[in-house]
């Protein structure tokens, strides 16, 4: 789909005091020229600190994206309240020999002057290359792939999974691996930020009780869109997490640290009221958006940000991008790791909401694709947590929402839809199993496949395995592995399979850390489940 604004203007002075409403960038359709910034642009500092990125790749284009920040971790972030036009090219080599299209974006205050251009007009199923300049600087460049026409044959598709990158929990190196994958996308399933300092685990009695700190953020936990701006700018000063946007585009949803830990729709863990903490929300997805490479049709409107989308990649892959956590009901049973409660089985609670869940429901039946993907946050799959009696649960998945969660189950079983892959985050672990249709019998059909994908940095170094692994991978045959490593997924599809593999790191909370590939997995399109690779 092309947007509905163009992408490609070269611009005289006069077009450009015409105002902003013509440019293909994420600003607000207002007057311009009061505060138009003509002529040589001085700025204090290097203006382009915090990288370029792309994403949302289209058959005909993506979108590109930086933001002006010469001073980014002080309040004001160095800039003016000036619009800044930012001159933009996107080129097919990476010596910018040969420019296939270019034009200039307005950097807006309103939006922390971020810059998103939607550019369109491009060939499908090819790589690239883009940068900026403002003034006298020119930004790092970097590089998109365009998708492949939706339905066209495909023969491969091989993408980067990766999320819960807690600055204060370790490293990014597993950014600078990735970042070296030759990778048409990479797939972030929310947590980019960590909106508070670390703290003990509070979970269970089975997780570590603290994680070494090899660095700090050194910042208040956010409320405001000024603090929510600052913790942005200080991850997105790691030269590891700047070359992985940089590499490749990226098709990105939040979790919950992006605004506050757990929180689900209006409902916030320390009972904040609701209308309180919509402020605090809208502030949080503004933030959002100015540091990712979104599209117009995610600008937030208040604390509403619209983060379901579908993606197509030829007739290989149909992505269905779920938010879980702006619709969804409260957590049931007080949240946390513990007992399952009644109220698991209330037929009013959701997770995806009505009007989501309809979208999905109705794109999964539509679709002709060799595989659906199904990229969400939360665990699908079932999972007691402790052996024996207790049946815990952890209540911020999809488990404590038994009768939504069959719904969907029931919707793919029913429409004999044999292809699903379900891509989760979360855990800060790797847990690789198959979504059985009753999670109360563990000889229940296989309705899907789940990789849980580790997390970047969140959890420290770790290690091969928490204690209570073993007795959950008893308690839950269904479920073939759990890896307590850092790292990220690399997955690869083609017309016979779709294989997961799983890298890990030996450490992050110091640098140096040695990647390797912890376990491989397969997945036919015709049989739902998981194979050894």
């Amino acid at each position: 789909m092309k947007s509905v604004l163009p992408s490609t203007l070269a611009l005289s002075r006069r077009q450009l005091l015409r105002g902003a409403g013509s440019l293909a960038v994420a600003a607000l359709a207002i007057p311009v020229a009061p505060r138009l910034a003509f002529g040589a642009v001085n700025f204090i500092d290097y203006p382009f600190q915090l990288g370029v990125a792309s994403g949302e790749p289209w058959p005909d284009g993506f979108v590109i994206w930086t933001r002006l920040a010469p001073r980014p971790l002080e309040p004001g972030y160095g800039m003016s309240s000036d619009i800044i036009p930012v001159d933009w090219e996107v080129a097919e080599d990476r010596l910018f020999r040969k420019v296939v299209t270019k034009g200039t974006g307005l950097a807006h205050p309103e939006l922390g002057h971020a810059v998103h251009v939607e550019v369109s007009g491009l060939l499908p199923g090819r790589p690239y290359w883009y940068r900026f300049r403002c003034g006298d600087h020119r930004s790092m460049q970097g590089r998109a792939v365009t998708a492949p026409a939706a339905g066209a044959p495909l023969s491969k598709l091989r993408f980067g999974i990766a999320g819960c990158q807690n600055y204060d929990q370790g490293l990014f190196t597993a950014f600078d691996h990735l970042a070296r994958e030759e990778v048409d996308f990479i797939y972030h399933y929310g947590d980019y930020i960590y909106e508070g300092q670390s703290r003990p685990f509070y979970f269970s009695r089975h997780l570590e009780d603290t994680v070494a700190s090899p660095r700090r953020a050194d910042l208040p936990d956010p409320v405001s869109l000024d603090e929510y701006r600052r913790r942005y700018a200080k991850y997105k000063l790691d030269t590891d997490l700047q070359k992985a946007h940089a590499a490749a585009p990226w098709i990105a949803v939040w979790d919950d640290h992006e605004i506050v830990d757990n929180w689900a729709s209006d409902f916030n863990w320390d009972n904040t009221p609701p209308d309180i903490f919509r402020l605090r929300r809208a502030a949080a997805a503004q933030a959002y958006y100015e540091h990712l490479p979104f599209r117009r049709s995610s600008l937030p409107d208040g604390a509403r940000m619209q983060l379901f989308r579908k993606f197509a990649f030829g007739d290989l892959v149909d992505m269905h991008v779920l938010d879980t956590r702006q619709y969804r009901s409260d957590q049931p049973c007080r949240d946390g790791f513990r007992p399952a409660c009644p109220d698991v089985d209330n037929p009013n609670l959701t997770v995806l909401g009505e009007a989501q869940e309809k979208w999905l429901f109705d794109g999964l039946t539509q679709g002709k694709a060799r595989f659906n993907l199904l990229a969400q946050q939360v665990m699908l799959m079932p999972c007691d947590r402790e052996p024996g009696e207790a049946n815990v649960r952890n209540l911020d998945t999809w488990d404590p929402y038994r009768v939504a969660r069959a719904r969907l189950l029931k919707h793919i079983q029913g429409n004999n839809i044999r292809n699903t892959v379900v891509l989760t985050g979360d855990e800060h672990q790797n847990i690789v199993g198959n979504v059985i249709f009753d999670d109360k019998d563990p000889n229940s059909a296989v309705v899907a496949s789940e990789f849980v994908v580790t997390s970047i940095s969140s959890g420290g170094d770790g290690g091969e395995q928490r204690p209570a692994a073993k007795g959950m991978l008893a308690e839950n045959p269904h479920i073939k592995l759990i890896n307590d490593q850092r790292g990220y997924g690399i997955c690869e599809v083609t017309p016979k399979h779709l294989t997961m593999d799983l890298k890990v790191l030996d450490q992050v909370t110091t640098p140096g850390g040695k990647l390797s590939s912890r376990a491989k997995f397969a997945v036919d399109p015709g049989k739902p489940g998981v194979q050894k690779g």
